[in-house]
């Protein structure tokens, strides 16, 4: 049963003929029916004797009973609505903790100040616009004889003028008229230019995947017909396998250790010319020693594996990758490999990315695709999947083939050692390492590949407080380097294109623009147009071009198209979060250099994971036997069991009894968190679709009501893994 409806015809001004006729069969034979037609109330009576006046107050008594009717079931589907909702945020609010990752506590960020100042404001005037509205003043349509900025509203008349509340509502129309109107109006219309140019390069990515796509355009290994016998298919791999260091940086990564160091330790290249070094940071002894046993058991069974944990731990993963490339031994190695803990390479991986390096000295690092084991575990984990397929689909494989650069992604590449230290080794002042390492290899003059058929398995964020605090360092990250690259580009030996292309579109455009007019646009600018309605927003503006990037970004991955909606509101309301974090980064603030290790929830590769990429044309997952074939993938699933965790042989520690612990631990300290800055800007946005209702703006009230709703399901962490 769909719920009573709202009418704000009266509000609006509107002469709107809307609702569901109702006919009413009366048991009197003197009238026939009685028709109710919406709002306005169209009766036809039939009279058949000469006591129509009284059956008139009979039939109307019916009248003002349905309608009565109407009334009371709207009220009460509303009240009950609204019960059930602050319910709902009484019992998240008592049951949570309040949340800002971004500061330390005892501090209040700015933003948040300010977002709390607007709607305070918000409310105040919501209050004085409805009580003009009241007493008359509401908006009208355009008089010709009216200014063009005065043309949409109605001024109190001399003798209209009562007490101070009218004058000083007229004083605040001229001020919002003469000063406050042009300002936002042109901070609207510089966001909006914003808006168009990163919609015209989105455009330009979007449509140089689809030549890719068409003209079959890919980075191939160089074939050796001579040394692989005539075998095209071996060429270029089967007999280059120069010395390969494999590095797995970790730091408290009990949950996933061991599939990580299980995996790599399968690859498929000869053992003596490969070496993996555990990179272990770990500041808890029990999980100290348990990946030390676990390495062990592996070196035990002849791999060439070595342990690694630094005693002075500085420098996040920059400073773990730095230490370990200045041992002794590296300078024996041509090409280091990098896995976080959580990736799961495929035993090929090796043969498909090293070989690119061969006869092709100005290659400096060839990058693999990400394929997420969990990427439908949640609503949350299914919108980063969006973003994600597009980032390597479209932005790393087009500015990969066309340009040869784009930001290392930190993990499952593999990087030629001496582009490492031609470029100054890892370098510990940002917190995006592995993007301050591509760009100084790329004023160097190195060149990089972005291989999209190779790929390795890894996960998402499950829980918005983890992707909250991902997103963080992502955003704070570029805009810190930023400010310590500039005057290398600048004074750099590369070209002006390059030069161009790495200040405008690389850093300006995709890393502050972007989180800059996003946030701006849609949670200052757009509310503000609801109480200042001089200073406009276009209607493509809110609606057509946002769908229309939105479904750009979701062809990469079609299976994700229903969620198009949702994908544009809840990426509008990460906006705050990366124009947090942009500014932080920018102006050198406390939390820019906060870095916080990514939780993961151990989740393994499933067989549907490796059929899904198994159905990739050019991907390899199996190891090879001997007769040349791939092995059966379902055998593989069988034979798993390698794959899988295991304690030492030694039994070291009960693992399971620890994870037990662990659990019952994580159980009694977790739960969800309420977010401030979220919450406050739904309140905002509500009251602004509010303020819409006055103005009759149909597309802008729903866009802000949906808005707020995110809002509000984000604030009171509502997305994403839920803690009972």
């Amino acid at each position: 049963m769909s719920p009573p409806s709202l009418f704000f015809s009266d509000w609006s001004g509107r002469d709107n003929q809307k609702g569901t006729p109702v006919v009413v069969k009366m048991e009197n034979q003197n009238y026939s029916l009685v028709q109710i037609d919406g709002p306005e109330v169209a009766v036809t009576l039939k009279s058949m004797d000469k006591g129509a006046k009284g059956k008139n107050a009979k039939q109307f008594t019916w009248v003002l009973l349905l309608r009565a009717h109407r009334a009371v079931g709207c009220v009460a589907w509303l009240a009950s609505g609204f019960w059930g909702v602050l319910g709902a945020i009484k019992k998240r609010f008592a049951h949570s903790k309040a949340c800002d990752e971004s500061e330390k506590p005892g501090k209040r960020s700015l933003l948040y100040k300010f977002i709390k100042a607007f709607l305070a404001f918000a409310l105040i005037f919501l209050a004085f616009e409805m009580f003009a509205h009241w007493k008359g003043w509401q908006l009208q349509q355009p008089e010709l004889h009216l200014p063009e900025n005065m043309a949409n509203f109605h001024l109190p008349e001399t003798e209209e003028i009562k007490g101070w509340l009218e004058k000083a509502y007229i004083f605040w129309l001229s001020v919002r008229v003469d000063y406050v109107a042009y300002p936002i109006q042109l901070l609207s219309n510089f966001c909006v230019i914003l808006f168009l140019i990163q919609s015209v390069d989105r455009l330009i990515l979007c449509l140089g995947c689809f030549w890719i796509k068409v003209r079959n355009l890919k980075p191939r290994i160089k074939e050796d017909v001579s040394e692989s016998g005539g075998d095209l298919e071996s060429a270029g791999s089967g007999s280059y396998h120069p010395m390969v260091l494999v590095q797995i940086p970790m730091c408290n990564e009990k949950e996933v250790y061991e599939q990580s160091i299980s995996t790599v330790c399968q690859l498929d290249w000869p053992k003596d010319r490969l070496l993996i070094q555990v990179l272990d940071d770990s500041d808890d002894e029990m999980i100290r020693n348990l990946i030390s046993a676990e390495v062990d058991k592996w070196k035990e069974k002849g791999v060439n594996i070595l342990y690694r944990h630094r005693l002075v731990r500085t420098g996040y993963k920059a400073g773990n990758l730095k230490s370990a490339m200045s041992c002794e031994y590296v300078k024996n190695y041509e090409f280091v490999a990098i896995f976080d803990a959580d990736f799961q390479p495929n035993p090929d991986f090796l043969k498909q990315t090293v070989p690119h390096f061969r006869d092709n000295p100005e290659l400096g690092l060839v990058q693999a695709r990400w394929v997420f084991v969990n990427k439908e575990e949640n609503l949350l984990t299914r919108l980063q999947n969006i973003n994600l397929c597009f980032h390597f689909e479209v932005e790393q494989q087009v500015n990969g083939l066309f340009l040869n650069f784009f930001g290392f992604n930190g993990t499952a590449g593999v990087w030629r050692i001496k582009a490492l230290e031609d470029s100054g080794g890892w370098l510990e002042r940002t917190t995006v390492e592995d993007m301050d390492i591509a760009v100084r290899a790329h004023l160097q003059g190195w060149k990089f590949i972005y291989v999209d058929d190779v790929r390795a398995l890894c996960e998402l964020p499950e829980s918005f407080e983890t992707y909250r605090k991902q997103q963080h360092r992502w955003h704070s990250g570029p805009m810190q380097l930023f400010r310590l690259c500039l005057p290398a580009i600048v004074k750099s030996k590369i070209s002006i294109w390059k030069k161009a292309n790495l200040v405008f579109l690389f850093f300006l455009l995709r890393k502050l623009i972007l989180p800059f007019y996003s946030f701006t646009l849609f949670c200052v600018i757009l509310p503000l147009t609801m109480f200042i309605p001089e200073a406009e927003l276009p209607l493509w503006v809110i609606c057509y071009v946002p769908v229309t990037m939105s479904i750009l970004n979701i062809l990469p991955s079609p299976k994700s198209f229903p969620f198009v909606i949702p994908y544009l509101l809840f990426e509008n309301t990460m906006s705050v979060t990366k124009f947090n974090a942009m500014i932080s980064g920018l102006f050198q603030l406390g939390s820019s250099y906060e870095w916080v290790v990514t939780k993961k929830a151990g989740r393994s590769s499933s067989e549907p994971d490796l059929l899904s990429i198994g159905e990739h044309p050019k991907a390899e997952l199996s190891r090879r036997v001997s007769d040349g074939g791939l092995l059966d993938l379902g055998n593989k699933w069988k034979e798993q069991p390698e794959l899988t965790r295991r304690v030492s042989d030694g039994g070291f520690l009960d693992l399971d009894k620890l994870k037990e612990d662990k659990a019952k631990e994580s159980k009694a300290k977790k739960r969800n968190k309420i977010y401030k800055n979220e919450l406050a800007l739904a309140l905002l946005l509500l009251t602004a679709a509010v303020r819409s209702l006055l103005s009759a703006q149909g597309i802008h009230f729903y866009f802000l009501l949906f808005q707020g709703i995110t809002f509000l399901v984000v604030g009171l962490d509502l997305i994403g893994e839920q803690v009972s």
